[in-house]
């Protein structure tokens, strides 16, 4: 029996919604063998595809990250040529979850740190959180990124204080 096309739940309304993202990651998390098909929606050409399904790839591998593993290498390229700010914060979060090489780490650290210049303060704190995330398994990073946390809580939008207090606490607790 042939799968169902899930990227067309995710067409429709406008950039202010999630659509039926939290639907489809529901489907997705149920039906593992959809999230090829949510993943290629990263690459759609409609805008709103391609946030709502990194919304939901993103949601789905909270809990199972070894979907991830597949998409290395597109998900890093990704990262680096993402625009649009909805985009951006899925992968900041994604990209975290991969089982990176140490040469890897250091392109996504990288990117990570470019995406601390965007205009949005949600990409920026999402960035925070990701270099977080890194820094968890590469103690060579923790310095740089407990300081960076450091810097966020004293001159960072409100919502990057906020995040850079919770992750310096869980860091330094």
């Amino acid at each position: 029996m042939p799968r169902k096309n899930i990227l067309p739940l995710l067409e429709g309304g406008d950039r202010r919604t999630i659509g039926r993202a939290d639907q489809v990651a529901a489907l997705v998390s149920r039906d593992t063998e959809l999230f090829p098909q949510l993943m290629a929606g990263l690459w759609s050409e409609d805008p709103l595809v391609r946030m709502r399904a990194a919304d939901a790839a993103e949601k789905v591998t909270r809990q199972d990250r070894a979907l991830l593993a597949p998409y290395k290498k597109e998900l890093l390229g990704l990262m680096a040529e993402a625009g649009e700010q909805e985009l951006r914060w899925h992968l900041a979060a994604m990209v975290p979850r991969l089982p990176l090489t140490a040469k890897e780490r250091q392109l996504a650290v990288s990117l990570l740190n470019s995406y601390l210049e965007d205009r949005s303060s949600i990409v920026k704190t999402f960035a925070l959180q990701g270099l977080a995330d890194l820094a968890q398994d590469a103690p060579n990073l923790q310095p740089r990124v407990l300081e960076m946390l450091r810097e966020a809580t004293r001159s960072g939008t409100p919502a990057m204080k906020a995040r850079s207090r919770k992750l310096l606490a869980k860091m330094e607790g």
